[in-house]
């Protein structure tokens, strides 16, 4: 979920043609998976140099396509830091720590 910053710029009409035009110009894969020799949808346009208060309202951050990757959802969390699982659950629904 966008912050409330950026909530608007992410609804705008201007962010959702430059997404789709960017993500079929690299043919709607991973870029971060491809460049590694794997092949998985990418789903979010994400911004290389990550948006602020004070970059939000400057295209050359936020519609400049050098600024943006196409990502799947694991590679996303990746960049943002999110947590790895720290456990799983086995054939029988038994959490098992790892």
């Amino acid at each position: 979920m966008s912050r409330d910053f950026a909530r608007k710029f992410y609804s705008s009409q201007a962010w959702a043609d430059c997404r789709e035009a960017y993500k079929k110009s690299v043919g709607g894969l991973c870029e971060r998976c491809m460049a590694r020799g794997q092949v998985e949808p990418g789903e979010i346009v994400h911004h290389r140099i990550h948006l602020t208060p004070e970059t939000i309202n400057d295209p050359e951050y936020t519609l400049n396509w050098n600024n943006l990757e196409l990502v799947c959802r694991s590679c996303h969390a990746e960049e943002h830091g999110a947590r790895k699982k720290r456990y799983i659950v086995n054939e029988n629904g038994e959490v098992i720590g790892v």
